[in-house]
């Protein structure tokens, strides 16, 4: 029995287990929230550190396929904290447990969408990581399952919770660079050459199969056990779907547009002679053509300029002026032909914290980082990849999230599914 099979059966029997009740009163600051954290060998160490100083917020538990890894996270939290939390191998666990408010999902991309249907199945809120998606259907089923069950799910972009960054937005709707027609998104991560590792039996406090889960079985390899997995297409979305999806939600935040209606992709493998599937170097070109803009993607592994003063982040083009976006944090404007300085800001983000509140108000249209956001943020990266994989000027039908004459560019949008851990369509979840 699935996930879903079984919290099925457990409504049809307790109608009001998930839908309404106490799970779905507003939150008083005095009320405690128990976060468990799922995946904690990469982002989910950020996840532990952003959740536990919160008032009233705790991390009650550590979820990891591989207890060596959980373990070892409590131990250090333990040490930092001054108590352990529980250690929890298997997600469902957390899914069943009552006393889970929030979980807080840093798995492998290919689990984001399962993990997050089961959990708002389960009538707990999300806080997912980016990209909230593996391939571009599992939006519209995330989507349906928050709203169905009505929870609580933002993703993880931090740069929405930015008070300066915000306000960079309002000032590009306020035309403080003019008509803005044009962005360019710059993801220049330092990647080196990956070591090449045999298949071989997984370690013993390690669950494979589960690691696994809805994704193509492989063999076991520390090629893609416990990060290179970015670089594999059955596991991961490539840098542009990394650490660029910050930039493509920036860059669509900004441009105030949605899907492209044209979109072409080009790179490849340059320098490295590795096992990486996905391209070292990327440079992608995007029309909006109901909004009239256009953008320009570009992905780099190694030695470059920083074309934002940051290796990550946005430029935005108007008539009157240009805007930069510094990491999560930062803006200038420079003005006229000149580039005469203009307005700029700094402040931190709090995304957690933005997460938290929602939480406690039962209020989704206060989140910074809704699913409907993450679903076009995460798509852009699936089709600028579905691009550079077929080749060719591919133009897209934004209604029916297809592309035109190009069956196989559109298989390249859905995921197949192992038996028991299938994410449903929008109308079954």
């Amino acid at each position: 029995m699935n996930r879903r099979e079984f919290v099925l059966m457990a409504s049809a029997s307790a109608p009001a287990a998930f839908a309404g009740g106490a799970t779905e009163r507003a939150r008083g600051a005095n009320d405690r929230i128990r976060v468990a954290v799922i995946g904690v060998n990469g982002r989910g160490k950020n996840h532990i550190d952003g959740f536990e100083p919160l008032e009233n917020v705790e991390v009650a538990a550590l979820v990891d396929v591989d207890l060596a890894v959980a373990n070892e996270r409590a131990a250090a939290f333990e040490k930092r904290y001054g108590r352990r939390p529980a250690v929890v191998q298997d997600m469902r666990r957390v899914f069943d447990d009552k006393d889970i408010d929030v979980v807080s999902i840093a798995t492998p991309n290919h689990w984001h969408a399962l993990a997050t249907i089961w959990a708002c199945q389960a009538g707990k809120d999300v806080y997912v990581e980016k990209p909230a998606t593996h391939s571009l259907a599992e939006g519209r089923s995330m989507m349906a399952a928050a709203k169905k069950y009505n929870r609580i799910v933002q993703h993880g972009v931090q740069l929405r919770s930015s008070e300066a960054i915000r306000e960079a937005v309002d000032k590009l709707r306020q035309g403080v660079i003019g008509d803005v027609y044009m962005a360019r998104a710059t993801i220049f991560k330092w990647r080196p050459k990956l070591v090449n590792h045999p298949v071989e039996n997984p370690p013993s406090t390690l669950d494979y199969n589960l690691w696994v889960g809805p994704a193509k079985f492989r063999p076991y390899s520390k090629n893609h056990v416990h990060y290179n997995w970015h670089w594999t297409w059955d596991y991961g979305n490539g840098e542009i779907g990394n650490q660029g999806v910050h930039e493509l939600d920036m860059l669509q935040w900004g441009l105030g547009v949605k899907h492209p209606t044209r979109i072409c992709a080009m790179g490849g493998k340059y320098l490295w002679n590795d096992h990486r599937e996905t391209p070292e170097l990327m440079t992608a070109l995007c029309e909006f053509g109901r909004e009239k803009k256009f953008a320009e993607i570009a992905v780099r592994f190694w030695c470059s300029n920083n074309e934002t003063d940051e290796a990550n982040g946005n430029l935005f083009y108007g008539s009157e002026g240009y805007m930069v976006i510094s990491g999560y944090t930062k803006y200038q404007v420079f003005l006229g032909r000149e580039g005469k300085p203009g307005p700029k800001g700094s402040a931190p983000t709090r995304h957690f914290e933005n997460f938290i509140q929602a939480v406690r108000s039962r209020k989704p249209e206060e989140l910074n980082g809704p699913l409907e956001t993450a679903h076009y943020s995460c798509a852009l990266a699936h089709l600028a990849n579905a691009a550079f994989r077929v080749g060719g000027v591919l133009d897209f039908d934004p209604d029916k999230e297809q592309f035109l004459n190009n069956p196989k560019a559109n298989a390249l949008l859905v995921d197949t599914y192992r038996k028991g851990f299938e994410v449903p369509p929008p109308h079954k979840v």
